[in-house]
């Protein structure tokens, strides 16, 4: 009797783990396949009157925060997306940091890419956007991202975007932002509305995020994050971003 009930006991014990370690088999043996493209717009902008710098993205794809947008205080933001490689992210701060212009920053990063994958996931199809932390934009779409993409400059932003409705998303982005008035996160994110009302991504909405960076500009000591904010899975990513911004404006508080 006592050896059935700890054959019985072990056994309970066993079973749980026996479909994880089907589904840990299962997944090994599954053989490399394209990853599928992710639509994406998003936005970078300074504002000269704060020096605070920024950028906010909206995607059909799930926590696009974990990886699109990069910033660090005095230095700048970073957006890399469409065929992602997210080391651009670092690559481009490094270089800002070492004191080289946007320009060159897409330039060197896109050019050292090794392009591990070109047969599914080539650096011809990498989109990404470098702001200094002076306002100074550049950007790089490549051929192959996926349709429509591309960017466009204004002043003191940059806008780019992939399978999206079509030009007019990026060129109302950047209408938004130089037109809307108020704090650097209203104006981005009236961007994000403007780029979705113009068309937006072809396959629909899951995710946003925004951040935005100034030395000391955060609260508590020693905290350069002005705000980070993500929206990680929702059907209406934008809206649900516009009540985060909001909501941190009104605890915003201005230094003494």
């Amino acid at each position: 009797m006592r050896f059935s009930l700890l054959a019985l006991l072990a056994g309970l014990a066993i079973a749980p783990a026996l479909p994880a370690q089907q589904a840990d088999r299962n997944f090994s043996t599954l053989p490399p396949a394209p990853w599928p493209p992710v639509a994406t717009f998003s936005i970078l902008g300074y504002d000269p009157a704060t020096g605070e710098v920024g950028g906010a993205v909206q995607s059909r794809v799930f926590s696009v925060g974990n990886g699109v947008l990069w910033g660090e205080a005095d230095v700048g933001v970073v957006a890399t997306q469409a065929i992602v490689d997210v080391s651009y992210g670092p690559q481009a701060l490094a270089l800002l940091r070492g004191g080289a212009k946007p320009a060159d920053v897409v330039k060197q990063v896109w050019e050292r890419d090794p392009d591990p994958r070109p047969e599914n996931w080539t650096k011809q199809g990498r989109q990404f956007a470098v702001i200094d932390a002076r306002g100074t934009v550049a950007a790089y779409t490549g051929p192959k991202a996926s349709e429509w993409a591309g960017d466009k400059q204004g002043a003191y932003c940059t806008a780019q975007g992939n399978i999206l409705a079509g030009p007019e998303v990026v060129n109302a982005m950047v209408k938004a932002f130089e037109t809307t008035e108020g704090h650097l996160s209203l104006r981005l994110l009236a961007a994000l509305e403007a780029g979705q009302a113009a068309g937006g991504d072809k396959r629909g909405m899951q995710s946003a995020a925004m951040l935005i960076v100034k030395k000391n500009g955060g609260v508590w000591l020693n905290n350069d994050v002005v705000l980070r904010l993500q929206v990680d899975d929702s059907a209406e990513p934008i809206k649900e971003l516009r009540r985060l911004v909001e909501k941190a404006a009104t605890m915003r508080r201005p230094r003494r």
